[in-house]
C-alpha cells in the first residue's frame, strides 16, 4: 500500500508543475526569519546547493506568528552539509538530519527525500505499513510528496524569496483546512503519530481537519500502541503544552485517541460522580493553558500527575478498604498505575519520581497538629502538592476548608502557625536533659 502511494505520488510530481507565488504575492519577509537560519540558507546557496525554508516555520509566518524554530531543506546530502558547516552534527537513524548549532539555537537541515522505487526500496524499512527507516534522497519534486500536511509543504526559496506550492497548500491555508498529502489511511498506517499531529495542528491553528483525513482516525486509533513509548512521551508533551490543552483533550477523546495514550485514565472517566473526575482534568488542563499564556513555566510531572490521578485515587481507595494505611495505599496504587502507563508513554524518572511524591503528600495534608505541618511545609515538593490539593478542592474532590487552612498556614506568622496547630509543637528533650531528669529521680528515691 505504501509503495503504491509513493509510486503514484512520484508520477504525479513529475506530471504536475508547482505554483510559484512571487514575493509580492505572499507576506513573508526575510526580516521575520532568524539570522542564523538566513546564514544557513545563504551559505548553502553560496556552496552551490538549493536551499529552502519549509514546514511549520513557513506556515506560521504566513499566519503572522513567530515560529518556534526554522527548518531548512536542501539537495545537499548530510555528509556534504557537514563539510559546509563546522558547527554541524549529524543525527537520526529513521531520518538522517543535520543540526547546525549556533549557541542555544539549532537550525535543522534535511536533504530532499526521494520517491520509492524498486531500485532504492532497500533503503526503506517497513513493518505492517509503518515506516521504520527511510534515508532515500531525491529532488524537491519528490520531497513534497513525502511531507504530511499540505500547509506544511510550502517552500520558501531563498534565491528569489518566492513560495513554491505543489499540493495546494496556499489554498488550504486560506481556507483553514488541514489536509494530508496522499491517501489518508496509507499515511496514517505509515506513521500513526500523524493522527496526533492532525489533532495538535487543528487545535493550535484553529483549522478544520479535511473530512477525508478525519474519517479513518477512529478506526486506526488502535495503531498508536505500536509506536515506541519514548516517542509518544515527546508527542504527549507537544499535545498538552502547546497552550491549547483543554481543546486538545476534547479532540483526542472525540477521535478515541486519548484512550490509546492513557488507557487507565480513559477507563476511569467512564464513571463520574457530579462531574468528577472530568471536571478535575478539565480544570488542570485549563490552568496549564493559563500559565503558558502568562509566560509561566509548566512542569511536566504536574501535568502527568493530574492526568493519572483518578486511576491512582480509585486504586488507593480500594486498598484502604482492604486495610492498608493511606500512605501505603497511595504508594502501591501509584506503582501499579505507573508500571502500566509506561508501556504506552515512557516518561523518564525525573517525571515519575516527583509525580509520585505529589500523590503521596496528599494524605499528609490531613495531619495538621504538632510539628507535622511544619515538616510538610519544608518539603521540596510542598508547593506542587499544595497546588494539587487546591485543584482537588476547587473541583469538589477534596474538602475546601482543608485547602483554605493550608493557604492561611503559609501566610501567617510563626506564632499564629503554632496556634493553628493547637499549641502541640514541643521541643524534643535532649539526651542531656533526659540524663539530668533521671539523676534527680535517683537522688530523690535514695
Amino acid at each position: 500500500m505504501v509503495k503504491k502511494l509513493f509510486k503514484s505520488s512520484s508520477e504525479e510530481s513529475s506530471a504536475a508543475s508547482p505554483k510559484v507565488y512571487q514575493r509580492s504575492e505572499h507576506g513573508i519577509s526575510r526580516a521575520q526569519v532568524s539570522d542564523n537560519a538566513l546564514k544557513v540558507l545563504y551559505r548553502l546557496k553560496k556552496s552551490g546547493y538549493q536551499a529552502y525554508l519549509v514546514g511549520g516555520c513557513v506556515r506560521d509566518l504566513l499566519l503572522g506568528r513567530e515560529p518556534k524554530d526554522f527548518d531548512v531543506v536542501t539537495n545537499a546530502r548530510p555528509e556534504q552539509i557537514k563539510e559546509v558547516f563546522r558547527n554541524c552534527r549529524l543525527i537520526g537513524r529513521r531520518f538522517r538530519l543535520a543540526h547546525i548549532h549556533f549557541g542555544r539555537e539549532i537550525i535543522e537541515v534535511a536533504t530532499f527525500r526521494g520517491a520509492s522505487t524498486e531500485e532504492n526500496d532497500v533503503q526503506r524499512v517497513l513493518e505492517n505499513g509503518r515506516l521504520l527507516r527511510d534515508n532515500l534522497y531525491g529532488t524537491i519534486d519528490e520531497d513534497v510528496w513525502r511531507r504530511d500536511f499540505s500547509v506544511n509543504a510550502l517552500y520558501y526559496n531563498i534565491e528569489n524569496f518566492s513560495l513554491v506550492d505543489y499540493v495546494g497548500g496556499m489554498e488550504d491555508h486560506k481556507n483553514s483546512t488541514l489536509r494530508l498529502i496522499g491517501d489518508p489511511e496509507a499515511r496514517y498506517r505509515e506513521d500513526p503519530v500523524r493522527m496526533l499531529r492532525a489533532v495538535r495542528f487543528a487545535t493550535k491553528l484553529g483549522f478544520t481537519i479535511h473530512p477525508d483525513c478525519e474519517a479513518p482516525i477512529k478506526r486506526l486509533a488502535e495503531l498508536l500502541p505500536a509506536i515506541p513509548p519514548a516517542r509518544l512521551y515527546d508527542e504527549t508533551l507537544k499535545l498538552f503544552l502547546s497552550g491549547h490543552a483543554i481543546q486538545t483533550f476534547e479532540q483526542l477523546r472525540h477521535y478515541q485517541l486519548f484512550g490509546m495514550l492513557f488507557p487507565d485514565t480513559e477507563k476511569s472517566l467512564t464513571v463520574q460522580h457530579d462531574g468528577f473526575p472530568l471536571t478535575f482534568l478539565a480544570k488542570a488542563l485549563e490552568n496549564t493553558d493559563k500559565r503558558l499564556q502568562e509566560g509561566k513555566p509548566v512542569t511536566p510531572y504536574f501535568l502527568f500527575a493530574a492526568l493519572l490521578w483518578e486511576p491512582v485515587r480509585v486504586a488507593a481507595e480500594a486498598k484502604v478498604a482492604e486495610g492498608a494505611t493511606d500512605v501505603a495505599a497511595i504508594q502501591e496504587a501509584a506503582q501499579e498505575v505507573i508500571v502500566r502507563q509506561v508501556k504506552r508513554i515512557a516518561f523518564p524518572r525525573r517525571i515519575g519520581m516527583p509525580m509520585r511524591e505529589v500523590w503521596i503528600l496528599q494524605s499528609r495534608f490531613n495531619k495538621r497538629s504538632g510539628i507535622r505541618p511544619f515538616r510538610l511545609l519544608a518539603n521540596p515538593r510542598f508547593r506542587a502538592a499544595y497546588d494539587f490539593l487546591v485543584l482537588r478542592a476547587e473541583t469538589g474532590e477534596a474538602d475546601p476548608s482543608l485547602a483554605e487552612w493550608w493557604t492561611r498556614f503559609q501566610e501567617v506568622e510563626e506564632v499564629e502557625q503554632k496556634r493553628m496547630t493547637r499549641g502541640l509543637v514541643r521541643k524534643p528533650r535532649t539526651r542531656r536533659r533526659k540524663k539530668r531528669a533521671a539523676g534527680q529521680a535517683d537522688s530523690s528515691s535514695s
